[in-house]
């Protein structure tokens, strides 16, 4: 197992998958009536599959910032 301290955009990198997933089983929630042919969801249930894309602005955020502590890193170091 690693002991190695978690890096600048880690946290960030975990939140954008849990909001990534979560907008994810919003859309597979929000989609399902139409294959069904149940009534559709309300319109917050559509809005909640935004999500998706917010999750994954904020998980490249923090891959961003990772990539930005390590080569400031390797500058320091040289």
């Amino acid at each position: 197992m690693s002991t190695t301290p978690p890096g600048a955009g880690d946290r960030l990198v975990r939140i954008g998958a849990i909001v990534f997933f979560v907008g994810a089983l919003s859309t597979l929630a929000t989609m399902a009536p139409l294959f069904l042919g149940t009534h559709p969801l309300p319109s917050i249930a559509w809005s909640l599959c935004m999500l998706m894309g917010v999750g994954f602005l904020i998980a490249a955020a923090g891959v961003v910032r990772s990539v930005r502590a390590g080569s400031a890193k390797r500058q320091g170091a040289s």
